[in-house]
């Protein structure tokens, strides 16, 4: 929720936030009853709890009071888009009169749309979320069951040294040829490579900060790791003629997005199923290839549980299971050489 302070009219306080309503800025302002600021600071948080609560117990209202709640994280974003596809449905529903039957028939009405089973998946997380949060605070007595598609598993497919080094070779501009080798030298994700600017990048101790430390909001997979030698040389001609802050720009400027470049190159070097998360996942695969521990793979990725690494990495580790094999060795001698 946006912070709220304490502001004075006529002498007596008053809690005061700030929200954004149809693209300004509108301040909120309530009288406290006191002249005490410590009185004040006492009773500002339950009255700005009390004043900001939803106002119904709605799916759209509950929804709303979740985003305010929640205002700064990352995962707002991808909640916008996911709104839209559940607002018609269960929008004007009453949190708690949700069913089974209603989840199913979201789930078949999106997979009738050519909507995969993840992105239904996600969708019905969200829900779920916004009512478990609305029964966590008691703005509905129940949070209702909500059924969702299994989770597929994590795609498997990743690029070898030779593709990405094709890959790059085709990239018709610098900045896609850039990106492909931030991302697969530091297995950032797509939008931490692009908003990564020049005063992250510590030459000195040869360290990429991924995490913008300005950044309020709490995003997935960020860590500070070390550049290997190809990447600094490209990174160091690539600062040479730099025409601003962003380490990936184009034309002096932010790149947006980066999904048709990578298309483009991966088709001119026949890998047309290309995408940008691909590097990320290369760049583990590679690793573990490489006997580095889940541990370690977990850290270079920003993975706050090494579980979820090992899940779906550890299948790439060269020795794996060797030790497993050898117990189930039979104690017997050599077969005899056939004559």
């Amino acid at each position: 929720m946006p912070e709220w302070r304490l502001t004075r009219l006529r002498g007596e306080f008053c809690v005061a936030w700030d929200e954004e309503h149809d693209g300004r800025t509108v301040r909120r302002r309530y009288r406290l009853g006191t002249t005490d600021k410590a009185e004040a600071a006492r009773l500002a948080p339950a009255r700005y709890t009390a004043l900001t609560r939803p106002a119904g117990t709605t799916v759209a209202e509950l929804w709303t009071g979740y985003v305010k709640d929640k205002e700064g994280r990352a995962v707002l974003e991808t909640m916008t888009h996911t709104w839209k596809a559940l607002e018609a449905r269960f929008g004007s529903m009453d949190g708690e009169t949700i069913t089974i039957a209603d989840c199913r028939a979201h789930t078949a009405e999106r997979r009738g749309a050519g909507k995969s089973d993840g992105t239904i998946h996600t969708e019905l997380g969200h829900l779920r979320t916004v009512l478990k949060w609305a029964e966590a605070h008691r703005l509905i007595d129940r949070a209702p069951a909500i059924e969702r598609p299994s989770k597929p598993e994590p795609k498997r497919d990743y690029l070898t040294r030779q593709q990405v080094t094709k890959l790059i070779a085709a990239a018709h501009a610098p900045h896609i040829a850039l990106a492909i080798r931030l991302m697969i030298g530091t297995g950032a994700r797509v939008t931490a490579a692009l908003e990564l600017t020049w005063d992250r990048v510590d030459f000195e101790r040869r360290l990429i900060h991924l995490r913008n430390p300005f950044d309020k909001a709490r995003r997935k997979g960020r860590a500070t790791v070390p550049m290997n030698d190809g990447l600094e040389r490209s990174l160091l001609e690539a600062r040479d003629a730099a025409l601003s802050a962003y380490v990936i720009e184009w034309a002096g400027g932010p790149v947006r997005s980066i999904k048709k470049g990578i298309k483009a190159a991966g088709k001119a070097a026949g890998i047309p199923e290309v995408s940008p998360h691909i590097f990320r996942h290369s760049a583990a695969v590679w690793q573990a290839e490489a006997g580095v521990s889940m541990k370690e793979i977990a850290d270079f990725l920003g993975h706050t549980d090494s579980r979820i690494t090992d899940r779906v990495y550890a299948r790439w580790t060269p020795d794996r299971l060797r030790t497993a094999a050898a117990a189930l060795e039979l104690d017997e001698p050599e077969a005899a050489q056939v004559r």
